[in-house]
């Protein structure tokens, strides 16, 4: 069973419908089509730390190259759940065996994440299976520890071209910001890990981690 118990109790359950949000809150209109996301936790393995996995997208993709993100993409028809199609398509990405996938629950609905039409299903692995990329989808897997996207050190609010922020994190020359950076930022509060940062750190997102990207 899994060890992050104080999370598992912040999550929603598994396969159930999703909570529905006032379409009045929403910060922009959702995609047609619905998506699902893995945000996939290590147990710790040989450290005792777990980590997040994330993939850089691959940089001639059409749709969002370069960004950094969770595994995942659209629903198929032939997807049973969402859950099924967030694990499919991290199969797909990174070569994840299914069966080393434990769900786990799924991150709580928000304004934003009805904007993106999606499901976040939250799952856990043993984190010691080798990955492989996709490279037409992913030009690498990262992989970083939960007490380091904690720290204050890599926790940054990212000035956006339209004149928003949000939350980022900086890992070496890695950016995490958008959406991404929503959901992780919802995970270290849910699962009790989250700590004081200045909100205030403000920086310039880089041309490579939004480029053909319309910013809304």
């Amino acid at each position: 069973m899994s060890t992050f118990t104080g999370l598992v109790e912040n999550l929603d359950g598994l396969g159930g419908p999703t909570p529905v949000v006032d379409p009045t809150n929403l910060p922009f209109p959702p995609p047609a089509r619905s998506s699902a996301i893995l945000a996939l936790l290590s147990r710790g393995g040989a450290t005792g730390q777990p980590d997040l996995l994330f993939t850089e997208r691959a940089h001639d993709l059409r749709s969002h190259p370069g960004q950094v993100s969770f595994p995942g993409g659209r629903i198929d028809p032939g997807d049973p759940t969402p859950e099924d199609a967030a694990v499919r398509e991290a199969a797909e990405e990174v070569g994840l065996e299914p069966e080393a996938v434990e769900l786990l629950g799924r991150l709580p609905s928000s304004p934003l994440v009805a904007s993106f039409n999606a499901t976040v299903v939250v799952g856990a692995w043993d984190g010691d299976h080798a990955l492989v990329p996709e490279p037409g989808e992913v030009a690498q897997i990262l992989r970083y520890p939960v007490d380091l996207l904690a720290s204050p050190d890599v926790r940054r609010s990212a000035k956006l071209p339209n004149g928003r922020s949000g939350p980022a994190f900086v890992v070496d020359d890695i950016v995490i910001w958008g959406f991404t950076a929503h959901l992780v930022d919802r995970l270290l509060a849910l699962g009790g890990w989250a700590g004081d940062w200045d909100t205030d750190a403000l920086i310039d997102v880089p041309e490579r981690f939004w480029r053909g990207r319309r910013i809304r």
